[in-house]
């Protein structure tokens, strides 16, 4: 049956504004299992993975060696951060975006909103919290992916997979999609005051490593405007802290494969700086909402390795936004400018005034 998961409408209660927040996902447990369910939905997704080959080779690859090796040690890495909040907080990504949803939805008045958490892989799907929605008869949806730098691979990845949903809906809601926020004034401010509490604690270091999750340079040239995203966001962070073009490097970590991804690497940086004669860095990752196995491990440790072996003598990671009070502002602000002709919403609503920036 097409029209699937319907129900008498109830035309005569009142409707609401329907928010999904939506990050990447994570897997259940940090177990060979658990990641292999979660791999591969991933990366069997052609808005992640646009294979050179034949999709049918590509699927025999991935199901008959990726799927079979990679598991096992994503698991180990993934053990090093489960429950990085504390005992019993699990995933650190599902932890922190539980903590958004949250905030957000005691900011949201209830009676005209309902606001749902999804992962575009893993739990909680995307399907389960749309439904979540439908269920408080919800006539508009606003879609925030909570990535701030334009990708098919993440924030196309989510439209796909909310349109595939609202295919099985008879009453379908008006839509709105935040396609991204890379330069937004309030998310650069919000970064600015993170990198300034870092260094009223830290002191500043010789050169701040801005580094993004990479994709591959093919998806460039074939017209993907993350990387300029990142460069963008980039620059207007440097300048709102007044550094100069040898004070920062923007940089791309988590490459995967043989084939050029966008560049310079993160790795590769860190490692060459100590020769140069920058000893002290630190880093950020503008493109993570939510601190996750990439930053925690993979910068926060990995990294940090790479460059001590070269040399480096003092490196620290800056945390990502997270449920800071100044990001929620930011992210209460975006849904703000995308609802507004929905049910006006200003910074004097009552659903605000809680908030107590420091």
């Amino acid at each position: 049956m097409r029209y699937r998961n319907t129900k008498p409408g109830d035309h005569g209660s009142a409707s609401k504004i329907g928010i999904l927040l939506v990050n990447l996902g994570t897997p259940d447990a940090p177990e060979a299992g658990a990641l292999r369910r979660y791999l591969k939905p991933f990366l069997s997704d052609p808005r992640v993975v646009e294979p050179t080959m034949p999709r049918w080779i590509w699927w025999l690859i991935l199901n008959g060696v990726i799927l079979n090796v990679r598991p096992s040690k994503s698991a180990k890495a993934y053990q090093t951060v489960w429950d990085h909040y504390g005992e019993g907080t699990g995933s650190p990504l599902l932890h922190v975006s539980q903590l958004q949803h949250q905030a957000i939805s005691d900011a949201l008045d209830s009676d005209h909103y309902a606001c749902a958490l999804a992962m575009s892989y893993g739990n909680p799907s995307i399907q389960k919290a749309m439904l979540e929605l439908k269920d408080q008869n919800i006539s508009q949806l606003l879609v925030l992916p909570l990535y701030p730098q334009y990708s098919a691979t993440t924030t196309g990845a989510v439209f796909d997979a909310v349109t595939k949903e609202l295919q099985t809906w008879r009453q379908l809601p008006e839509l709105r999609f935040v396609n991204q926020y890379h330069d937004d004034p309030l998310y650069i401010d919000a970064l600015k005051q993170s990198v300034l509490k870092h260094w009223e604690i830290n002191g500043q270091a010789d050169q701040l490593i801005m580094s993004f999750h990479g994709i591959p340079q093919r998806y460039l040239n074939n017209g993907d405007p993350y990387f300029c995203h990142c460069h963008k966001t980039g620059r207007l962070l440097a300048e709102t802290l007044g550094l100069s073009k040898e004070q920062y490097q923007v940089t791309f970590q988590s490459i995967f494969g043989r084939e050029p991804w966008l560049q310079p690497y993160t790795n590769e940086t860190l490692k060459a700086l100590p020769g140069k004669g920058i000893k002290n860095v630190q880093l950020i990752c503008p493109g993570f909402s939510a601190d996750c196995l990439e930053t925690l491990e993979e910068i926060s440790v990995e990294n940090r390795e790479y460059f001590e072996e070269a040399g480096g003598k003092e490196y620290s990671y800056i945390p990502a936004l997270n449920d800071n009070q100044v990001h929620i502002k930011t992210l209460l602000s975006v849904i703000e400018k995308h609802t507004v002709n929905w049910k006006p919403v200003s910074p004097n609503h009552k659903a605000y005034q809680h908030i107590k920036l420091k």
